[in-house]
C-alpha cells in the first residue's frame, strides 16, 4: 500500500524531468498551462530581471520560466550565459502543505502527486509557508490556494500534461519517475563527459530532506543561482516526534497536579 492506496488503486509514481541543459526560453509551457488549466493571465510591467516577466510560481503562474545572464570569461573575451529554466511545484513524496491542510483539500493522487482541490479548500493559507520552495499561493480575488496538478485532469485519461506536451525541445520531459531518475544519471554523465560547466541534479535524492522531488531538474549552476534552496526540508519532518514530546509533557504536568491535589492537606 502506497500513501492510502492499495497494490491495484496505485499507478507508477508519475513526474517531470526538467534539463535546464534543453531549455530555449520559448515560455511555451507557460502559455500551454495556462491555457490547459484555466490559469488566469499574469501581465507584468518590464521586471529588470531579463525577459522573465513571471517573476515567480504563484497562484497565477504555475510554470515559471526563468533567465539568468550569468557573467562567463573564456581566455579574454567577456559575456555572459543564459541559465534558462522552467520552475514547478516539486510534488514532494513528504509534502509539508498536504500535512498542514486541515480540509483535506490537499491530497495524494494515485499517481503520487500533489493537488489542491479548489472546491473544499478554505483559504486558511496555512499551505503556503509551509512549503519550503515557495511554490503554493492564494489567489487575491477568491483567497483560495492554486498551485500545479501536474495536469491531474489529463494523467487520468492516459495523456501527459500540457507543458511537457507543448515542450519543443524536450526540456521537460514527463514520465514514470523512476525511469526518469536513470535517464537524468546517464544525461549528467554525458554533460560531465562533454565538459559541460556546473551540471548537477537537483530533488532526485530520495533521502534529502523532502524525501525526493516528483518534479527533479538537472542545472547548470548552483540550486541557488535558480533562487532553488540547497538543503530543502519539510517543515513538518518533526511533527510526530514534538507531538510526543507534547504529549508526554501534559501527562506528567496533568499527574503532577492530581498528586498535588490528592497528597495536599484535608
Amino acid at each position: 500500500m502506497r500513501h492510502g492506496y492499495t497494490d491495484e488503486e496505485a499507478k507508477p509514481q508519475m513526474g517531470f524531468f526538467t534539463d535546464t541543459s534543453l531549455c530555449i526560453g520559448c515560455k511555451a509551457c507557460e502559455v500551454a498551462c495556462k491555457e490547459w488549466n484555466h490559469v488566469p493571465d499574469t501581465i507584468n510591467e518590464l521586471t529588470g530581471m531579463s525577459y522573465d516577466n513571471t517573476v515567480d510560481l504563484d497562484a497565477n503562474t504555475w510554470r515559471h520560466v526563468q533567465f539568468i545572464e550569468q557573467p562567463t570569461r573564456v581566455e579574454d573575451d567577456e559575456g555572459f550565459r543564459w541559465l534558462m529554466s522552467s520552475d514547478v511545484c516539486k510534488h514532494c513524496e513528504e509534502a509539508a502543505c498536504l500535512d498542514v491542510c486541515p480540509t483535506g483539500a490537499l491530497f495524494r493522487t494515485e499517481f503520487d502527486t500533489v493537488v489542491v482541490q479548489s472546491d473544499i479548500c478554505n483559504g486558511c493559507g496555512y499551505c503556503v509557508p509551509a512549503c519550503p520552495f515557495g511554490v503554493i499561493d492564494k489567489r487575491e480575488d477568491d483567497g483560495r490556494a492554486w498551485k500545479c496538478t501536474l495536469c491531474y485532469d489529463r494523467l487520468k485519461g492516459g495523456h501527459e500534461p500540457a507543458c511537457a506536451k507543448a515542450c519543443p525541445t524536450d526540456s521537460i520531459q514527463f514520465g514514470e519517475v523512476d525511469e526518469l531518475r536513470e535517464r537524468a544519471e546517464q544525461r549528467l554523465a554525458k554533460l560531465e563527459a562533454q565538459n559541460w560547466n556546473g551540471p548537477r541534479l537537483y530533488g532526485h535524492d530520495t533521502n534529502d530532506g523532502v524525501g525526493g522531488f516528483g518534479a527533479f531538474f538537472l542545472l547548470l549552476d548552483e540550486p541557488e543561482v535558480y533562487g532553488l534552496p540547497p538543503d530543502p526540508v519539510v517543515p513538518t519532518k518533526h511533527l510526530p516526534r514534538l507531538w510526543k514530546t507534547t504529549a508526554l509533557a501534559a501527562a506528567v504536568m496533568a499527574a503532577g497536579i492530581v498528586a498535588a491535589f490528592v497528597g495536599g492537606p484535608e
